[in-house]
């Protein structure tokens, strides 16, 4: 972040001090980082007090100072030197994500003044340079947005989320991690309701976007798709005339969203009879790992392109991080390169590790939503008959959540998908409604025995993996966050050290 000090910071944020003097607050200035966790503040930082699941941060103020926090911004002065901003008159907050335990609100006003601060911080490094890229899209988000970091990285010094920062507390967080020196800020942005992409692009104003499809996922909250493509294409009409709006026309629905920005728009496509493309691939095959090899076509160009990714679906994934870079002034050379090197970022997306016993785990535990699944099953199904072990393929898959009124008919539809696919073993995480629904649709297209089989928990699957599990067999490991299997994933990795290559 830009140094300020906290009377710039409190006149930004519209706040007042508490513990300290206005002549100590005009003096003292914010050098580190903005921190939500008492536990990651370092010296010159500010500390973020926001209520949570099991503890509240204004009760750790103290200790973020005694860290090295200059200050805390808080909703009520906490004993230390503070900037507060009191929560507004009216019911507390409420809803999911980080406002889910706002109950007086005091996180909606901490976060208020967080968005303020960032913009304010934004707006000055963009005048000195700083091009933020924004991007979106029902899944493949952060796999996409570490594939655009990775091809920035020649061109100039990169911030970018670590994992999934990319709601109303990780988006600004994020914003404020950039300094002078940063030439290019990536953000990742999701939405729960209409409107929220909006909100985040009006804190830090991209001049490059991309959409990268769009889905069900969240489709609980949202409604429909219609409702869903709506608050996607909040992000390209964000985007000012001078700016650039990045579309992957394969999902025709973003296609459509040519029509809703100003902006020019580059139109990415991996199908072959998407004429319009001006970025596209050719030829595309997959190793036996499912890592993509294809011709990136722009313009006259054409050049070959090897993924350190997994998943034929990363490649379009890839084709949108080469577009960001060619706009940003990489050549195709730089952009295959980069990519060539660009292995995976963030925990549990995609994750390929090779046991020494023969046994390769794929971690996909992080989320899940109907189109990330079936991609996900893709994966797998190739690596178990393309690779070289030849084993089995094993399904371990939990909830996908927030599907709304369709989680019945989504979750019997990937239990087919699995089938279809021929996946050796389904293994069915949990006892809800829409688990039963994956397991009656594994069965009903033609899965029997222990060819799709019920597990009550996370530790009933391990169990079962641990006695069943032979050389040559490929694990794939999926479901949203909240199902928690990413313990799962991580401690089938763990059960056996990594073989000669490790984790590839």
């Amino acid at each position: 972040m830009i140094a300020l000090t906290l009377s710039q910071i409190a006149d930004i944020v519209g706040g007042r001090l508490a513990d300290i003097s206005a002549e100590d607050a005009a003096a003292t200035r914010v050098t580190g980082t903005v921190e939500f966790d008492s536990r990651a503040v370092g010296p010159g930082g500010l500390f973020l007090a926001l209520p949570g699941a099991r503890s509240d941060g204004h009760d750790f103020a103290a200790a973020a100072v005694a860290a090295g926090a200059v200050a805390v911004l808080a909703a009520r002065p906490v004993g230390v030197p503070a900037i507060v901003v009191d929560p507004a008159p009216g019911p507390a907050a409420s809803g999911a994500g980080v406002l889910e335990h706002d109950t007086d609100g005091s996180g909606a006003a901490v976060l208020a003044a967080l968005a303020r601060l960032a913009k304010a911080v934004a707006a000055e490094l963009v005048a000195g340079g700083l091009t933020i890229v924004g991007l979106t899209g029902s899944s493949g988000k952060t796999s996409t947005k570490d594939l655009i970091a990775a091809v920035l990285a020649p061109l100039g010094e990169v911030v970018a989320p670590p994992g999934s920062f990319n709601n109303e507390l990780g988006h600004p967080w994020t914003v404020l991690r950039a300094g002078e020196s940063t030439d290019y800020l990536v953000l990742e942005m999701s939405a729960r309701h209409p409107g929220n992409i909006a909100a985040l692009a009006d804190i830090a104003p991209p001049s490059v976007a991309v959409v990268l499809n769009v889905g069900t996922a969240h489709l609980g909250e949202f409604g429909s798709r219609e409702a869903i493509a709506a608050t996607k294409s909040e992000l390209p009409q964000a985007v000012p005339a001078s700016g650039v709006v990045i579309l992957n026309v394969d999902d025709p629905v973003v296609a459509a969203m040519a029509d809703e920005t100003a902006a020019r728009v580059v139109r990415v496509a991996r199908s072959a009879g998407v004429t319009q493309a001006d970025v596209w691939a050719e030829d595309v095959v997959l190793d036996g790992l499912a890592r993509a090899g294809f011709t990136l076509h722009t313009g006259d160009s054409a050049v070959p392109v090897t993924l350190a990714v997994h998943g034929d679906h990363q490649v379009s994934n890839a084709l949108c991080a080469a577009a960001v870079a060619l706009e940003c002034g990489a050549t195709p050379e730089q952009v295959a390169a980069a990519l060539a090197a660009a292995g995976p970022v963030s925990r549990q997306r995609m994750a390929v590790s090779a046991r020494a016993d023969g046994v390769t785990i794929i971690n996909d535990a992080y989320n899940a939503n109907p189109d990330s699944m079936g991609a996900g099953l893709k994966a797998l199904a190739w690596m178990s008959r393309a690779g070289a072990s030849k084993g089995r393929s094993w399904a371990v898959l939990g909830e996908m959540a927030e599907l709304g009124d369709d989680a019945i008919s989504e979750h019997d539809r990937i239990g087919r998908l699995a089938v279809r696919l021929d996946v050796s073993r389904l293994v069915v995480v949990g006892t809800g409604r829409s688990m039963s629904a994956m397991l009656h649709g594994a069965v009903m297209e033609g899965s029997w025995g222990s060819e799709a089989t019920p597990v009550a928990d996370a530790d009933a699957a391990l169990e079962l993996l641990r006695a069943e599990l032979a050389p040559g067999d490929v694990v794939l490991v999926k479901a949203s966050n909240s199902a928690g299997l990413g313990a799962l994933a991580d401690a089938l990795v763990d059960d056996v050290p990594a073989g000669p290559e490790g984790a590839r």
